[in-house]
C-alpha cells in the first residue's frame, strides 16, 4: 500500500499545527473514561475548565457480529456531550490489559483466516516466567486489519464531523517473542499499524485523527526507525499523535517517543496526551511526591507540545 498516495487527496483538508502550541498556551483539559462511565460524570464534564472527554469503546462493543455494528453507546455519549457543549474524542480499542479481556468480535477468534484474531500479551517480571496480562488484535494479519478498517469506515460514515476526534490505541504491545507468533514480525506489525493510521486519516476527513504512540515492539531508541518514520509521516500528512502517559523525563519514554514529540513540537496537527490512573502513581524524584497538575502541564506544554491532556477522573484536582 502506498500510504502517502492514499492520503494526498485529503491533506489539504486537515488542520495545520495549532497556534496554541506555538504560543506556549496551556493545553485543553479533557476527561478520560470507559464507555459506561460518562453519564455518572456529567457534573465533572460540565465544569468550565473541561473542554471535552475521551471515551474508550472496545471493538467487540462496536461490532457484536461480523458486519453488524452497534454505535448506540457513541450516539448516547455524543448526545450528552453535545447538550453540554463539550467535545467527544472516541478511542477504538483493539488491545486490552486484563487476562480475561478478549474484547474483539467472536468471529475473529473462530474463523481460521484470522489466526485466532488476538494474541496474548505478557508481563515479564525479571527472570520469572512471563505472566499473561491481556490481549491484542493481530493487526499484522491482513484479514484482521481489513475488518478493523471496515469498522473505522462505518464509524466515519456515521460520525465524521460530529465527534471532535478519533484516536487509535497505543503502539506498545508485549508479546512472548520467544514462543513464536504466527505471521508476526516487527516490520509486519509496524506496517499494519501504519496502514490503519493512513486509512483512518483518509476516512475521517473532518474529525481529528490521533495515533497513540509510546513504544514499538523490537525497538529501543529508534533502532528500527519506526518512531522516526511515524513522526515524519504524521507531520507530512497533518495527522495528530499522542500517548497514554505523561511522566516527565521518564527514562523509557525518553528513549522512545518523548524526544520525537519535542523534535516535532509545533509541526503536528494535534498532540493529545493522557494522565491515566497508573500515571498518577509516579512520583517526582525531586520532591518524592506524586506529580502535581502544574508539573504534568508544564512538561506536556514545554517539552511535548501538547494541545490536549486527557485526565483520569481520579486526578486529585478534579475532586470537589
Amino acid at each position: 500500500m502506498n500510504i502517502s498516495r492514499a492520503l494526498s487527496a485529503v491533506c489539504a483538508l486537515l488542520l495545520l499545527p495549532s497556534a496554541a502550541v506555538a504560543a506556549g498556551a496551556e493545553p485543553q483539559n479533557f476527561l478520560f473514561m470507559s464507555s459506561d462511565a460518562l453519564a455518572a460524570h456529567k457534573a465533572m464534564l460540565s465544569r468550565d475548565d473541561i473542554g471535552g472527554v475521551q471515551v474508550v469503546y472496545s471493538w467487540k462493543s462496536l461490532e457484536p457480529e461480523k458486519g453488524r455494528y452497534d454505535f448506540s453507546a457513541i450516539e448516547r455519549d455524543l448526545a450528552l456531550t453535545t447538550a453540554l457543549n463539550k467535545k467527544l474524542f472516541i478511542q477504538v480499542q483493539d488491545r486490552f490489559f486484563q487476562a480475561d479481556a478478549k474484547n474483539v468480535p467472536d468471529y475473529l477468534m473462530h474463523d481460521p483466516e484470522y489466526d485466532g484474531g488476538i494474541a496474548p500479551q505478557f508481563d515479564n517480571p525479571g527472570e520469572n516466567k512471563p505472566v499473561a496480562s491481556g490481549w491484542v488484535a493481530r493487526q499484522w494479519n491482513s484479514a484482521v486489519r481489513d475488518r478493523y478498517q471496515a469498522l473505522l469506515a462505518a464509524l466515519a460514515a456515521k460520525f465524521d464531523g460530529k465527534v471532535y476526534g478519533v484516536n487509535l490505541p497505543e503502539t506498545s504491545i508485549d508479546l512472548d517473542m520467544k514462543g513464536g507468533i504466527k505471521g508476526f514480525s516487527c516490520d509486519a506489525y509496524f506496517e499494519g499499524e501504519m496502514q490503519n493510521l493512513a486509512f483512518a486519516a483518509k476516512t475521517f476527513s473532518t474529525s481529528r485523527v490521533v495515533q497513540y504512540v509510546n513504544f514499538w515492539p523490537c525497538e529501543w531508541d529508534n533502532s528500527h526507525n519506526y518512531m522516526g518514520r511515524l513522526f515524519d509521516f504524521a507531520s507530512k500528512n497533518h495527522i495528530g499523535l499522542g500517548g497514554p502517559d505523561i511522566v516527565p523525563y521518564r527514562k523509557g519514554q525518553m528513549k522512545n517517543s518523548y524526544p520525537f514529540f519535542h523534535q516535532y513540537k509545533g509541526k503536528l496537527a494535534l498532540v493529545a496526551m493522557a494522565v491515566q490512573e497508573p500515571t498518577l502513581t509516579y512520583r517526582n524524584p525531586q520532591t518524592g511526591k506524586p506529580f502535581t497538575k502544574p508539573e504534568f502541564q508544564a512538561f506536556a506544554t514545554d517539552y511535548l507540545g501538547a494541545d490536549i491532556i486527557f485526565w483520569s477522573t481520579s486526578a486529585p484536582w478534579l475532586k470537589p
